[in-house]
């Protein structure tokens, strides 16, 4: 028996396979771990109950499936069996995968459904309510059908004043689906160049699954959910049933029942303003009778019958208050007078300008008397100490000179202790009589807010307005400064007392 190597082995294993399973084959199976590498190859495992078999699929194969495979799937592969000499194994080299139960289409529909829902693009809450009344609509259909026909027969007989844009576009086949997508977003942005498009209709007539493959490709609805205008969709007959019916923001059964949905019906409408206009007519009218009989029943009231009698009650109630007011400004200015005089009458009592300045003077000239007499005395007591010692000197025995010195000395500065004394105690007193002035002083008086004036001519203090006359010159010292002023109605308070 020969020694095979690995590649020997594994190229006669190939041949047997090949052998066994020549050509194309199907298998059924699950798909697991599903993966699309960033080559664009695919790689997944085949299963069934009971065993499993690696599968590739090239980039070009992945391009043309109708449906994204998904792990858990049921799928009919189609392709070769073929050994991998790099790793010994055989793997399954799929051309096409088809679901099983469910065809591809359907399947691809069913995702794409979910995808798009997902993101929100059929939710309730986008969906416009239509104009009542558009003036321009833009349909986006094939020229050449029936639907077309229908639905501007339908808006011409309904609502004829309306203007219509008809966008040709082919509805179905390859390119259609680009072809109403683009023809969607061109009128969204033309509309504010042509004045305004105030609705879109996008439909056909009905046909077939595969004829209707256009409004459900993702690029169509994306378009028509993405639209500044609000959408009709009318796509096929009653029982068919799209993608783009799901984005729009109504559904049609029809093209004949999207163009009814779009217009009202004129005569009726007309109808409607006839009616709306007898109704306000007649509401009018009532009102007026109503505001007319208020008015005569107002009418006849007392306030509107004599209403000079009103007016002059009212001015009687005002002179009422009137005379209350004058009366109280009157009882205060009194009051505020004699609280003026009597602040007066204190102030000139206790601190008056000129008997502080007598006061001053006196106190002046008594110390300045004071100072002289104690001066004089001291001199004179010096001067009979002097002479009491010149006589002890001359009559006194020699012994008793320095006794007597001392006693001269000691009385001299008893003498001289006591004057400082006297001085002292004056000077205190002389202090205290000029703090108790100050205190008693009109200045401070001002400092707490109160005034002095004076006639300018003469300085004579003003205490009775009745003595000033029109015209008099006046200065009002205050704690800090002084203002001058001018007298301009002396009897200013007359306007108080009558």
């Amino acid at each position: 028996m020969s020694v095979l190597t690995v590649s020997e082995v594994t190229r006669r294993v190939r041949g047997a396979l090949e052998s066994a399973f020549p050509g194309r084959v199907l298998v059924a199976g699950e798909i697991s771990n599903f993966k699309i590498h960033t080559s664009g190859h695919s790689y997944f495992t085949l299963k069934d109950s009971g065993s499993e078999i690696a599968c590739v699929m090239w980039r070009s194969a992945v391009a043309s499936l109708k449906f994204r495979p998904a792990d858990g799937q049921e799928v009919i592969v189609a392709g070769s069996i073929e050994v991998f000499e790099k790793s010994g194994r055989y793997q399954l080299y799929a051309q096409r995968i088809d679901p099983r139960g469910v065809g591809a289409l359907e399947l691809a529909l069913r995702q794409l459904r979910e995808k798009l829902e997902k993101e929100g693009l059929f939710s309730p809450a986008r969906k416009r309510p239509l104009p009542r009344f558009p003036k321009r609509i833009g349909i986006i259909t094939s020229p050449t059908g029936a639907a077309i026909r229908d639905m501007l027969l339908t808006l011409e007989r309904r609502y004829p004043c309306v203007d219509v844009l008809v966008l040709p576009v082919r509805v179905q086949g390859d390119g259609a689906a680009s072809e109403i997508a683009e023809a969607a977003r061109k009128i969204n942005a033309a509309s504010p160049g042509l004045g305004g498009v105030d609705l879109l209709i996008v439909g056909r007539g009905g046909g077939s699954t595969e004829d209707l493959r256009a409004f459900n490709e993702e690029v169509v609805v994306r378009a028509i959910a993405a639209s500044a205008v609000p959408v009709i969709s009318a796509v096929g007959h009653e029982t068919d049933f799209t993608l783009a019916d799901l984005a729009a923001d109504v559904r049609a059964a029809t093209p004949t029942a999207a163009a009814e949905l779009a217009v009202p019906v004129r005569l009726e409408t007309l109808d409607g303003l006839s009616l709306t206009q007898r109704r306000l007519t007649v509401g009018v009218q009532r009102r007026v009778d109503l505001d007319r009989r208020t008015l005569s029943h107002l009418a006849r009231r007392a306030p509107f019958r004599e209403p000079e009698h009103l007016i002059r009650r009212r001015e009687q109630r005002l002179d009422t208050w009137l005379a209350d007011v004058l009366r109280a400004l009157n009882a205060r200015f009194h009051d505020r007078r004699r609280r003026l005089q009597r602040t007066e009458q204190l102030l000139s009592r206790i601190a008056p300008d000129a008997s502080v300045a007598a006061g001053t003077r006196r106190l002046h000239e008594r110390l300045t008397r004071l100072h002289i007499a104690m001066t004089g005395r001291l001199l004179r007591i010096a001067r009979n100490l002097d002479q009491r010692a010149a006589r002890l000197q001359r009559g006194a025995p020699p012994g008793r000179i320095p006794r007597l010195s001392e006693l001269l000395n000691d009385a001299r500065r008893r003498v001289a202790l006591a004057l400082h004394q006297g001085l002292d105690a004056r000077r205190r007193r002389l202090e205290a009589a000029e703090q108790l002035l100050n205190a008693l002083s009109y200045r401070s008086v001002l400092q707490r807010g109160y005034s002095i004036t004076r006639l300018k001519k003469g300085g004579a203090l003003v205490r009775d307005a009745a003595r000033l006359s029109d015209g008099d010159r006046l200065v009002t010292e205050l704690a800090e400064g002084e203002i001058e002023s001018r007298v301009i109605k002396a009897r200013q308070r007359e306007l108080f007392e009558t």
